[in-house]
C-alpha cells in the first residue's frame, strides 16, 4: 500500500514528541507500505534529515513555511475563527503543493499527524488516518490559570475554538488514533470510544541501562521550550528545591533539552544546570541518579519517562503524567502531587538506594512489557487495511 504521511514538522531528529512519534511510526510501516513523506517545515532543515529518512521512506517533501506568512496566516485564523494552531501551519500556497503531491502520487491511504496539518486533506475523497496525538483543547485550558491575565482571553478563545475544531474532524476521517484513554476520553465527539488508542513505544536498544558515573542527583528533560516542560522546570526549581535543599545542601539538579526558554535559563544556579541541546539524551540520563517529571499542565503521554525508565532509572512523576502508562505507583515509580510530596520521595530514593534500584528494574521490566513501537504501529496497520466501509 502506498501511504501518504503529511505532517507538521519534518520527523528528525527527533527531539520534540510529535517528531519521535511520527518517526518510529514511519519506521515501522515502511516495512511493508511504500511511504511518500510531505512534512512542514518552520525552521532550518537538519543536514542529516534528508538522509536519514530516505532510508525509510520513498520520497521526502518538505514545504518551507516562513515567518511572515506564519504571522499573517495566525492573524487570518483569528479573524476567521479557526484556531491558531490550524493558523499557524496553514497557509494556501502550501495547500496547492500537498494536493499536487496527491494527484500525482495518487496514495491508497492518507496519514496526517495532528489537526494542525488536518485543513489540507480533511476534504480528500481517499481514505484517511489522523493522529490526534494529544488533545491540544485541554492543554490549553490546563494553561490558563497559570498564564499572564492579559494572555488568559486569547487562551480561552483557542480552548474554544480548538473543541470545536476536534470534535468537525473527527467525521472527516475514516480512522481515528490518538497516544492514550485519558486524551481520549477528552476527545470532544459523542463517538470517541471509536478513536482507537496507539502509545508510543520506546526503542529499548538504544535506551538501555549504563554504568557511568552519577554526577547529579535529579533529572529532567525534555524539549525546553514547550510551556509543559518550562511550568514543570519552574515548579520543580522555585517549588521542590528549596525545601530539599534544607536537607541535601550539595544537592545537584540537570534540566537537560535543546531550545531552553529564558524561564529556564534563569533558574541556573550551584545547584541547577541547564544544559541546552545535548547529542544524546542518554548520557542525562544515566548520569543522574532519580529522574523526576512534575508535569502540571499538557496531555499525552510522557516519552521521557519511557525513556528513563527504560534505562532503569528510578522515576517520580505527577498524576497527570501517570495516569496515561497505567504503571503501578510505588512499584514501577513513584507518583507525587504537593512540592511536600516529592521531597518525601526524592530522599527516600536518593538515602535507600537499593529501593531505589528495586524500582528502576521494576520500571525497566514494565516498560518492556508494554511499550513497543512494532506493536503499536501494528494497530495502525491492521487500520489502514481494513476494506473501507460504505
Amino acid at each position: 500500500m502506498r501511504i501518504f504521511f503529511l505532517l507538521p514538522r519534518v520527523p528528525y531528529p527527533t527531539e520534540k514528541g510529535d517528531k519521535l512519534r511520527a518517526f518510529h511510526q514511519i519506521k515501522q510501516l515502511s516495512r511493508h507500505h511504500e511511504i511518500i513523506l510531505c512534512s512542514l517545515n518552520d525552521s532550518v532543515l537538519h543536514k542529516d534529515a534528508l538522509h536519514v529518512l530516505h532510508k525509510y521512506v520513498k520520497a521526502v517533501h518538505v514545504i518551507s513555511l516562513n515567518k511572515f506568512t506564519i504571522l499573517l496566516n495566525i492573524i487570518i485564523a483569528f479573524f476567521s475563527g479557526r484556531p491558531m494552531q490550524v493558523g499557524y501551519f496553514y497557509n494556501p500556497s502550501a495547500k496547492k503543493q500537498i494536493i499536487k503531491l496527491i494527484n500525482t502520487y495518487k496514495p491508497d491511504h492518507i496519514f496526517c499527524q495532528l489537526i494542525r496539518v488536518a485543513e489540507y486533506v480533511k476534504d480528500i475523497p481517499i481514505p484517511k488516518t489522523i493522529d490526534y496525538q494529544d488533545v491540544f483543547s485541554k492543554g490549553i485550558d490546563r494553561r490558563i490559570a497559570l498564564s499572564p491575565f492579559y494572555i488568559r482571553p486569547f487562551l480561552k478563545i483557542e480552548h474554544r475554538r480548538l473543541q470545536n475544531y476536534e470534535r468537525m474532524v473527527f467525521d472527516h476521517f475514516d480512522n481515528k488514533i490518538i497516544i492514550s484513554e485519558p486524551d481520549r476520553d477528552l476527545i470532544p465527539h459523542p463517538d470517541r470510544d471509536q478513536i482507537v488508542v496507539v502509545a508510543n513505544g520506546v526503542d529499548t536498544e538504544f535506551f538501555s541501562p549504563q554504568e557511568v558515573e552519577k554526577k547529579y542527583d535529579l533529572v529532567f528533560t525534555g524539549n525546553m521550550g514547550y510551556p509543559p516542560n518550562i511550568n514543570s522546570a519552574e515548579f520543580l526549581v522555585n517549588q521542590i528545591l528549596p525545601r530539599l535543599l534544607q536537607q541535601k545542601h550539595d544537592l545537584k539538579l540537570l534540566l537537560a533539552g535543546a531550545n531552553p526558554n529564558i524561564r529556564v535559563m534563569v533558574l541556573k544556579s550551584n545547584n541547577v544546570e541547564v544544559s541546552g541541546w545535548v547529542p544524546d539524551m542518554r548520557d542525562c540520563y544515566a548520569e543522574a541518579k532519580v529522574f523526576i517529571a512534575p508535569m502540571q499542565i499538557g496531555t499525552g503521554l510522557q516519552n521521557k519517562l519511557l525513556e528513563a525508565m527504560a534505562m532503569q532509572i528510578p522515576c517520580i512523576t505527577s498524576p497527570l503524567a501517570f495516569q496515561a502508562l497505567k504503571a503501578r505507583s510505588g512499584h514501577d515509580l513513584l507518583v507525587a502531587e504537593t512540592p511536600e510530596e516529592y521531597v518525601k520521595h526524592i530522599l527516600f530514593l536518593l538515602n535507600n538506594p537499593g529501593k531505589a534500584r528495586e524500582i528502576g528494574l521494576n520500571g525497566h521490566r514494565f516498560v518492556h512489557e508494554n511499550f513497543s513501537w512494532e506493536r503499536e504501529t501494528a494497530k495502525i496497520e491492521a487500520l489502514i487495511e481494513k476494506p473501507k466501509q460504505i
